[in-house]
Order: structure tokens, then C-alpha cells, then sequence
């Protein structure tokens, strides 16, 4: 393995409108695999930028030991490029080609240097990540989103880079392209940092790098270790928030218990001084020594309570808000065997041709059943949705669906008017609640008191599925069958967990396009489908599933 790092000391840096990112942010990334994890917004493309040195800090430095390669996750290629061109080799293979014609002049020996095997490792290269059939002269806008995304990785790996950062590699990939970039990046011996939402990739790891309020904090073991010890933290935080708030409660029952003490004493005081028939200016002067030394008492208790909140406050920021969705979700049951919708021999033409094979696809769901729709991009997964939902008329065959609400979540996640509020557009899907149910309802999804009244156009994305989820789960009708297109895309983890609390309270039937095992594993995923070639067929869960 090669002993390559990357070291960050003291690094600063803001946006140019001064808004700050990083402030004095040090820390090492070791030789071996790094995945980093971090909250969407704090910052995780940014720091890799920097290391890449496609932004300048404004404060401190960054040294990368070697040569360093580095994947964005927006890939800026044009179209008109050729694959060739991307992988960086078309001047050697024009030299190569010369050369072979007979031409021996010297820029062409210049232009290939070592390198005479280039073509033979770059056909390699693009084998190992399922790209063996694409030629060199072939360009960029021929290829799917997933082909250019594994292009750039063969781009970076065929210039033997000694540190390579990543991310979001498995973006726009599929199941079968994943599994590729997983062996290829298992056999990297170099120096890693990948940014990924993908957990089986982050479960392939050495380390993982926790950025958190601004500091990175690093994990021996793959992200399940690393969740695990998260877990026992947040366990240990939480105990002693529990203790922190039993502190606070006992100082300000003792500091009011004190102050009625010191109330009675002044009173009967009173009462003795006037029965003594003291002089009123003794009688004064005790009253003010009495008044004195209650005061220091009460500031005292004061004290001990201001102490016992500030500790309360220090535990409670060190305890991170896991912001998990609990949920109850009876309306939407649907009993065992009930035919929940029903496509019988459909077929669709796009262009003039069938986009599923042979007679077309059949696919009958019954009852509460949790369905996986798997296969590679663009054999016509969401197409399928769309017919399921009723977006798509079929040309051939027909779709049955049983009474009951049948919702559509698509990709972009665009049900909800970005006009309205979070409360305006959960009014309009269940309008029968009473508004304070409507109000403790959201709340369960996290959108309380003023969040509940933000536009959805102003939401993040992880905040937009919560709303989504909000208005689809309970409306009214609830939805006995949820369609979901590639639900995690763009998801930081904890709205993945938050995704997976509210799929796991559903009691309906659901069927789901994702290329993400974990995921699918984690909902309880009981049927696998896979769709290639225009052919749905039953395949048997993936290993581990």
C-alpha cells in the first residue's frame, strides 16, 4: 500500500459574500480508504475542492503527498468530447498511430513517451468498469449519465494517482456499475477520501472521517462501526442530558424552597420586632440585615441554577439531534391477498417501439407487500411507475387498480405547490383534520411551531421529503400503494434514516426503484424484481439481503 496522505493544518476559508465554511480545521487522511460523512450543507464538496485545489483557503494549508486525482460529483465534460479525449490519451494514440504508419518524427515519440501500452491499459481500465464495449472515437453524448460517471473514474485511475478523491461516485450508477466500482476501488492501493450517501460503499472502508460543527473527527472501521459507536456516544450524551436536566429541576426546587423559608422568617420577624416594641430605627436596621442576607441567599441559589443550566446546555449541544420520524400510519393497512393493482400484458411504444418486450410486462401486487424494482438505467423502471399510477396510458393491455389511494413519489419530488406552506399544502391533502391535528402531525415530522408555515420552495431537499411524506402518508385518502422512483437520490443519511422510519410505519403495499441494497434491506424489501432487456422477471434477494 502506498503511505501517500493528505494533511489539512489550520485551514480557513469563506465564500466571497464572507460567509465562513472552515475555520482553523486540521486534520490527516491516512494511506488506505477514507469515506467522509457529514449533514448535506456542512461542507463535505467544499473541503474536497480544496484539497483539490480547485478553491484557495483563505487561511492555512493543504499539503497532498503525490500525484492526486480527483472525481467531482458535477462532472464538467462537454458533450462534443470523444472518450478518448476525456481519458486524457488522445494525443499519444494519434502519435501511436503515426508512428505505425511510419512516420518517425520526433514529436511523436515526444507525445508517447513511455507510455506504449496506453491503449491496451485504457481498454483495461474501461473493461474493469463495464465500458469494454465503448470505442475510443465514441463521444459523450451517446453515453447515460452512469457510462460518464464510470468514464471519469477510468479518466482519473489511468493516471496512477497516488491520493484520489471521490464525490459521490455511485451517483446516476446502477446496481451492476456499483458492484464494479466497489472491486475496482477494493484493489486501489493508494491514498482514498470519498464523499458518498452510499452505505455499502462507506461499509467497504478503512476509516470514516465524521465532519461535525466544523471539525473532522476520524473512525477506525467501515460506517457500520462507525454508526455503532455513534450510537453508544449518543446513548452516554443522552444519560447525561437526563442527569443535567434532574440537576436543574432539584437547584430550582431547592432555590424556591429557600425563598419560601426565607419569606416565613420575615414575617414572623416582623411580627416579633412589632411585638417587642422595639425602636424603629432597631427594628429598621434588622429588617434591612434580614432582607441582605435573604438576597445573598436567593443569588446563591440563583447561581447553582445558572451552573446547573449551563451544563444542561453543554450536554445538550454535544447530543446530536438524530431527528427520527415515529410514526403511526393505521389508515393505510391493506389486508393480506387484496389485489392492490393488477397490469396485465402492457405495452408502451416510445418512437414507434415497444419499451417492454415480448407481450409486455404482467405484474399483479397483493396486499401489503414491499417490492424492489431493480435493473440497469433505461430499461424503463419509472416508465413501469408511471403506468402503475396512471400517469401513462399503456397502447396494449390494461391496468386494474382496487379501490384505495394509489400516490406517486418521483424523483424530483414535485407534488408539493413550492408556493404554499409546509401547513398550506398539508391542509389541502387531508382537509378533514382538524387544524391541530394537521399542526401535531407535522410536528412529528419535525415541523414545529414556525418551520410548519415556511414555503416549500424554501425547504432543503431533506426537509421537501419530510413535507412530502407528511402530506402523502396522511392523507386523505390514505395510500394503499406508494410508488417510489430512486427515493434516496440526493439524500444526505439522515434523511435516508428519517425515509426509512416512515416506509417502515406504512402498512401498505409499496414498489420501490432504487439501486442502493442497503436501503432496500433496510425497509423490510420482501420481493425482488428486476427489469432488463424490456423483461420484468422474480430474482432472489442480493446476497446479505
Amino acid at each position: 500500500m502506498s503511505d501517500a496522505c493528505v494533511i489539512c493544518a489550520n485551514l480557513s476559508f469563506s465564500w466571497p459574500d464572507d460567509t465562513p465554511v472552515f475555520s482553523d480545521l486540521s486534520f490527516t487522511v491516512p494511506p488506505g480508504r477514507t469515506g467522509l460523512v457529514a449533514p448535506n450543507g456542512a461542507g463535505k464538496t467544499t473541503l474536497l475542492r480544496l484539497i483539490a485545489g480547485d478553491l484557495a483557503p483563505t487561511g492555512g494549508v493543504v499539503a497532498v503527498d503525490g500525484v492526486l486525482g480527483y472525481l467531482p460529483q458535477n462532472l464538467p465534460l462537454a458533450g462534443d468530447l470523444t472518450v478518448a479525449e476525456v481519458l486524457g490519451i488522445d494525443a499519444a494514440l494519434a502519435a501511436l498511430r503515426a508512428i505505425e504508419a511510419g512516420d518517425a518524427a520526433e514529436e511523436h515519440f515526444t507525445a508517447v513517451g513511455d507510455d506504449w501500452d496506453v491503449e491496451e491499459r485504457s481498454r483495461a481500465e474501461l473493461d474493469r468498469l463495464g465500458l469494454g464495449d465503448v470505442a475510443l472515437d465514441r463521444h459523450l453524448h451517446t453515453l447515460s449519465g452512469g457510462q460518464v460517471v464510470s468514464l471519469g473514474l477510468a479518466a482519473q485511475l489511468l493516471r496512477r494517482p497516488d491520493v484520489l478523491l471521490l464525490d459521490e461516485p455511485t451517483n446516476n450508477l446502477d446496481i451492476d456499475a456499483r458492484h464494479r466500482l466497489y472491486a475496482v476501488l477494493a484493489d486501489w492501493p493508494g491514498c482514498l477520501l470519498l464523499v458518498s450517501h452510499d452505505r455499502a460503499l462507506l461499509d467497504r472502508m478503512d476509516r470514516i472521517a465524521a465532519l461535525d460543527r466544523g471539525e473532522v473527527h476520524l473512525f477506525g472501521g467501515n460506517f457500520t462501526a462507525y454508526e455503532e459507536a455513534a450510537r453508544t456516544a449518543r446513548e452516554a450524551a443522552e444519560r447525561t442530558v437526563r442527569s443535567a436536566e434532574q440537576e436543574v429541576k432539584r437547584e430550582k426546587r431547592e432555590m424556591q424552597q429557600a425563598r419560601e423559608r426565607a419569606e416565613r422568617r420575615a414575617g414572623n420577624a416582623a411580627r416579633n420586632l412589632g411585638n417587642a416594641g422595639l425602636a424603629r430605627i432597631v427594628a429598621g436596621g434588622l429588617k434591612r440585615s434580614a432582607q441582605e442576607s435573604a438576597g445573598r441567599a436567593r443569588q446563591a441559589h440563583a447561581n447553582r441554577v445558572n451552573e446547573a443550566q449551563a451544563r444542561l446546555d453543554d450536554a445538550s449541544r454535544s447530543l446530536r439531534d438524530e431527528q427520527i420520524l415515529a410514526l403511526e400510519l393505521p389508515d393505510t393497512t391493506v389486508p393480506a391477498g387484496r389485489t392492490v393493482v393488477a397490469a396485465e400484458r402492457t405495452q408502451v411504444h416510445h418512437g414507434g417501439r415497444p419499451v417492454f418486450a415480448g407481450d409486455g410486462v404482467d405484474l399483479t401486487i397483493r396486499g401489503p407487500e414491499r417490492i424492489a424494482l431493480t435493473g440497469p438505467n433505461g430499461t424503463g423502471k419509472s416508465t413501469l411507475l408511471r403506468l402503475l399510477h396512471g400517469d401513462l396510458a399503456p397502447d396494449v393491455g390494461q391496468v386494474r387498480r382496487a379501490e384505495g389511494r394509489v400516490a406517486y413519489l418521483s424523483q424530483r419530488l414535485d407534488l408539493l405547490d413550492l408556493d404554499r406552506t409546509v401547513a398550506e399544502n398539508f391542509a389541502a391533502y387531508a382537509p378533514d383534520r382538524p387544524d391541530t391535528e394537521r399542526m401535531n402531525l407535522l410536528a412529528r415530522f419535525l415541523f414545529r411551531g414556525a418551520r410548519a408555515h415556511l414555503p416549500v420552495g424554501v425547504l432543503s431537499g431533506g426537509e421537501r421529503l419530510r413535507a412530502t411524506l407528511a402530506c402523502v402518508l396522511y392523507a386523505q385518502p390514505a395510500p394503499h400503494l406508494l410508488l417510489l422512483d430512486e427515493p434516496t437520490n440526493n439524500l444526505d443519511l439522515l434523511s435516508v434514516g428519517q425515509l426509512e422510519s416512515a416506509l417502515t410505519a406504512y402498512q401498505g403495499a409499496f414498489v420501490v426503484v432504487s439501486h442502493d441494497e442497503r436501503f432496500l434491506t433496510d425497509i423490510g424489501v420482501q420481493r425482488w424484481l428486476r427489469l432488463d432487456e424490456g423483461r420484468l422477471r422474480e430474482v432472489p434477494a442480493p446476497d446479505g439481503a
